[in-house]
């Protein structure tokens, strides 16, 4: 019986959630564990996506000396339009046109490039190094000359979107396409650019190099159709590229700054190749591709070998924006007594700037940022520095926390729990995993891991209730996890009010069942001991079926309605959830206050009918049964907070169903072969006798409890109670 309550009422719980028009979108895959989100202590969340909106807006290029901002792109433009617009003069044989352009303010004794060719030059790079297709909606699919004619009537029109497999890439293009340089067309071995004055540009691609989390960069290599010149570009993040391009004296100096604006940054390079040079890095590459052994290794070792003394072209950032509600979710959650963690894989500034515009952090909290650590002596004086600061955020990186955590665990874990907020950068999915089962397992709390991309997959399904946003990075997450939201602030309403509830009820609804179980089973023991301990049963075949489904199992089961506080209130509230993880609503003392009611209930009930029974055994029957089912609906009335209309219906339903049944179910009120052929007097039951015997018997096993009930609250109430009165 208690399985299958709590199992419909746990269906119950999910329809719910799926029909709370508050959230909308929210998707429950798992009908097993909403109780979960009543008792969560460690929420871990991702950055990119889940507290951003995984939307990208270019801000910034920088090329060494000049940096552009969003009020500057115009000159990107007009750069551009002269220099492409120069290129073609020269190309007709016209190469006397050449317009004057500013040049850098530092005076170096090599050449310097002008700016423009430069800004050419990052803006060309930046238009081909990339994974992205343009798509033409209203295409159709024609071959040859045709097609071309087909794509210039559509380069005009409106109708071209861009697909990638990140939005980084597609927002860098489509800044591109602002500044004059558009991507038309793209298949596998070739694209085109149209430039300004509305040429075609087209490139041969010889060799991809996709993006992986490992390399942290991607690369490609292009010929020109027109002069046959080979280059190869590459971007990637400024930790993977700044090993690989020449010395400089801005990069790091640069990067730092744009991550604490908040932006994430891109360096892109190039390298120019001879013909010669290409043939014997293709002949390597491919006699790598085809070795057995170690492959991968092999590949990425030739690769490397380009990978040398690349010419530095710019460095971009691009913002991501914050979800609508992050800042009053977070405080929402913090306030709720849950202890929130950021794993993220980008650069510590971007992560730390992040929490800081998310209010993860608070304005006021001191911030401790963890040096990065290689050995274990290292390890132990920054655990030391750390252990003397009291209530500041920590902000760690994945290479740091690897070290702590191979030789300092436990003292790790341990100063990590008392932090406000704990931020990890640059991450891997299989280190996010790492760290939920660490929670777990140090703390034995619960844990709740939420996450938008196929990266946050192995921290979902690691946590106690993983929760999975659909987002701009496909369905992985809100697939691989127990509950789908559509947007990070959903989260709010779903544990505070849903996940409360949901833990509320199903605690009283269990005892309850124990309850009503543990009633009936003391009743056939007093019954038996009082008989000589004879082997009689009490109550007949259909009784005993009745009394646990049609008599009492919709006051029962209602009990997954009721409420204590109003949504409104759990949300305004959240402190009131902070009173569930300590567990006080389903422990060992509430579970052995229901046995003790149970044997009080029991006996009375019992004893009562022994008492008062009238000339035959029937009576006892008669009495006994009408007061027990009298009573679990008066302890149902007893236990319910706040009244839906549906609970007064199961009440009076029930009680309706046993009235109708008494009539034709008489002759199971007699008791084995003493009062075989002794059917139920119809006559004895409307008698006042009948009615004033079971009344008082009820009336004796309830009134009890009613008034310590009442005493209860008035002298100790529960935190709830303030709330509603």
């Amino acid at each position: 019986s208690l399985r299958v309550n709590l199992d419909m009422g746990k269906a119950a719980y999910g329809w719910m959630i799926m029909k709370d028009d508050n959230i909308p979108g929210t998707v429950v895959r798992t009908s097993t564990i909403p109780e979960e989100l009543g008792r969560l202590v460690y929420l871990l969340t991702d950055k990119t996506g889940t507290l951003t909106q995984n939307e990208m807006i270019f801000k910034r290029l920088h090329l060494g000396t000049v940096s552009y901002g969003t009020d500057t792109m115009d000159e990107i433009q007009s750069h551009i339009i002269n220099s492409y617009s120069q290129v073609h003069a020269q190309n007709s044989g016209n190469s006397t046109s050449s317009t004057p352009s500013r040049k850098p303010q530092s005076s170096a004794p090599k050449v310097r490039k002008s700016v423009s060719s430069r800004i050419h030059e990052a803006v060309k790079a930046i238009a081909l190094c990339h994974n992205v297709t343009p798509v033409y909606e209203s295409r159709a699919g024609v071959s040859g000359e045709t097609e071309y004619a087909e794509v210039d009537q559509d380069f005009s029109d409106e109708n071209r979107t861009y697909q990638a497999s990140s939005p980084d890439e597609v927002t860098l293009v489509q800044w591109t396409e602002s500044v004059g340089l558009t991507l038309v067309n793209r298949d596998l071995t070739s694209m085109q650019l149209k430039t300004p004055g509305g040429h075609i540009l087209t490139y041969y691609i010889l060799q991809i190099f996709p993006f992986t989390s490992e390399s942290k960069r991607m690369g490609i290599i292009v010929r020109d159709e027109s002069s046959g010149d080979i280059t190869f570009y590459m971007k990637g993040a400024d930790v993977a590229m700044s090993t690989i391009v020449q010395y400089n004296d801005w990069l790091e100096e640069e990067c730092g700054n744009m991550a604490r604006e908040g932006l994430r940054t891109l360096v892109v390079a190039k390298k120019s190749l001879t013909e010669e040079q290409y043939q014997d890095f293709e002949s390597r590459y491919n006699q790598a591709k085809l070795s057995i052994h170690d492959r991968n290794l092999k590949v990425a070792a030739v690769v490397e070998s380009l990978e040398r003394e690349m010419e530095l072209l710019c460095l971009t950032g691009v913002e991501d924006q914050l979800q609508a509600d992050v800042r009053p979710t977070l405080e929402m959650l913090r306030n709720a007594g849950i202890k929130i963690w950021m794993l993220t894989g980008d650069k510590l500034e971007t992560a730390t700037c992040i929490a800081k515009s998310s209010h993860l952090v608070s304005r006021t909290q001191d911030i401790h940022i963890f040096r990065p650590v290689a050995t274990r002596g290292e390890a132990h004086l920054e655990l030391n520095a750390f252990r003397r600061k009291h209530d500041c955020a920590l902000v760690i990186s994945g290479d740091s926390l690897e070290v702590c955590l191979k030789y300092y665990e436990h003292e790790f874990v341990e100063l990590a729990c008392q932090c406000p907020a704990v931020v990890c950068c640059r991450c891997s999915p299989t280190q996010k995993a790492h760290i939920v089962k660490l929670l777990q397992h140090h703390t034995g709390k619960r844990t709740c891991a939420i996450g938008d991309g196929g990266n946050d997959v192995s921290m979902i399904q690691a946590a106690d209730c993983g929760i999975g946003i659909e987002g701009k990075e496909g369905k992985q997450a809100s697939l691989a996890a127990d509950f789908s939201i559509t947007q990070f602030k959903h989260i709010g309403r779903l544990l505070m009010v849903h996940g409360r509830n949901s833990y509320k009820r199903s605690a009283a609804l269990g005892q309850f069942v124990m309850h009503r179980g543990l009633i009936i089973s003391t009743m056939q023991a007093v019954f038996s001991s009082v008989f000589y301990f004879a082997s009689v049963p009490l109550y007949q075949g259909f009784l005993m079926v009745g009394y646990a489904t049609i008599y009492t199992m919709f006051p029962v089961f209602s009990l997954v309605l009721d409420q204590d506080v109003k949504p409104e209130m759990a949300l305004l509230y959240p402190e009131l959830y902070k009173d569930l993880t300590k567990g006080r609503s389903l422990s060992f003392k509430t579970f052995l206050i229901w046995v003790l009611i149970s044997i009080y209930q029991g006996g009375i009930l019992m004893y009562g009918a022994l008492l008062l029974f009238e000339s035959e055994f029937v009576h006892v029957v008669a009495i006994s049964f009408t007061a027990l089912i009298l009573t679990e609906l008066l302890m149902v009335a007893l236990t319910i907070r706040t009244w839906h209309w549906l609970m007064v219906v199961a009440e009076f339903l029930s009680l309706g169903c046993y009235v109708a049944s008494l009539a034709f179910l008489n002759e199971y009120f007699g008791i084995g072969r003493v009062s075989f052929g002794a059917f139920l007097d119809v006559a004895f039951i409307t008698t006042v006798t009948f009615l004033w015997k079971v009344s008082a018997i009820t009336v004796v096993s309830c009134l009890p409890l009613y008034i310590l009930k009442y005493l209860k609250r008035k002298f100790s109430p529960p935190s709830y109670s303030k709330l509603t009165s």
